[in-house]
């Protein structure tokens, strides 16, 4: 806005001057008509009578006094539209004047954010820089943690590699005692045959040779009525003479088979498929686990090593005849002695 005034103020210094001096001249030439005016009407009042001459002569000056007027008219008139002309080309210059000063202000602007915006950028691109030097040092740690890693899996593949080569060494012991020991278990498990069929025979020969009392396998079988009531786990009265039998024979053998042999007599209780369901025995479970509870107490009572026997229930769950006949059920119900290793 200043440029615009002091721009004003030189344009004003150029014409203002001449347009003073233009209305002086006509100031003076005005006063001098009206001196000549009122000097002319002084002499003409004073020599009213007969100055034809000098009324002449006053009348040619004020002509020439009035051409001159309009002459000076002509150029105000002339100095006006010059006036004119210059305070519209001075508007138009305080227009454009203001334009470009708006232009001035909008480049200062755009000037201003784009000083703003390279600060900006450069204050991104420092931060950039410095997110890529931490990024550049953290790669660089990883590469020494990834070094150092590679140096462990090494030594660990190392050591690995000397385990494989122990490990193989060790299963080859492995199985060699291994093969060692099937075969000294199926020697064991040959002696424990022979001692168990010799044994099962002497014990049927004992026991009188009874039809039915049978061997089954590796099995000693005898009908669970011999020894129990029905639905009691309760031995009976006479069934004493049998069972003492069994435990002398057991105490027998127990001499007999070398001690090296870990063996045990399994005493099995089995049932037939009617179910029971008593306070005392809920199920077939209960009474076939009793029974065989009761064989196996009997005959520690005589002296056999309770270490040497074994109680178990199978319920109704593993017969011997799935038929349903009493025959059937006859043989299912029952108790087996196993002679097995412990």
């Amino acid at each position: 806005m200043s440029m615009a005034r002091a721009r004003r103020g030189r344009y004003q210094a150029n014409y203002w001057p001449g347009f003073v001096d233009m209305l002086s001249t006509l100031l003076l030439v005005v006063t001098f008509l009206m001196s000549l005016f009122m000097l002319a009407n002084f002499v003409v009042t004073q020599a009213a009578s007969g100055k034809d001459t000098m009324l002449s002569r006053l009348n040619r000056q004020l002509a020439e006094l009035t051409e001159l007027l309009a002459l000076e008219r002509s150029q105000k008139a002339s100095v006006e539209d010059n006036l004119s002309a210059l305070q519209a080309t001075l508007g138009d210059k305080d227009k454009e004047n203001d334009r470009l000063t708006g232009l001035l202000g909008a480049a200062s602007g755009l000037n201003q954010g784009a000083e703003d915006r390279a600060k900006a950028l450069g204050a991104s691109l420092d931060e950039q820089k410095k997110i890529t030097n931490d990024a550049l040092a953290k790669v660089e740690m990883l590469n020494q943690q990834l070094a150092a890693l590679r140096l462990q899996l090494a030594s660990i593949e190392e050591a690995l590699n000397a385990s494989e080569a122990k490990d193989k060494e060790s299963q080859a012991k492995i199985a060699d005692l291994g093969q060692r020991l099937n075969v000294a278990l199926a020697k064991k498990v040959q002696e424990l045959s022979r001692y168990r069929s010799d044994f099962f025979g002497k014990l049927k020969e004992a026991l009188g040779g009874r039809p039915d009392f049978q061997i089954v396998g590796d099995r000693f079988v005898f009908p669970s009525d011999v020894l129990f009531d029905s639905g009691s786990a309760e031995l009976k009265p006479d069934a004493g003479g049998q069972i003492d039998k069994l435990a002398e024979a057991l105490k027998t053998l127990e001499t007999t088979i070398p001690p090296d042999i870990a063996w045990v007599m399994r005493v099995d209780g089995h049932t037939d498929i009617k179910p029971i369901a008593t306070a005392e025995f809920p199920s077939n479970w209960e009474l076939s686990s009793a029974r065989a509870i009761s064989v196996v107490r009997y005959l520690m009572q005589q002296g056999v090593p309770a270490n040497r026997l074994v109680a178990a229930g199978f319920g109704e769950f593993q017969p011997i005849d799935s038929g349903d006949s009493d025959e059937a059920l006859s043989k299912n119900r029952r108790i087996e002695l196993k002679l097995t290793e412990r």
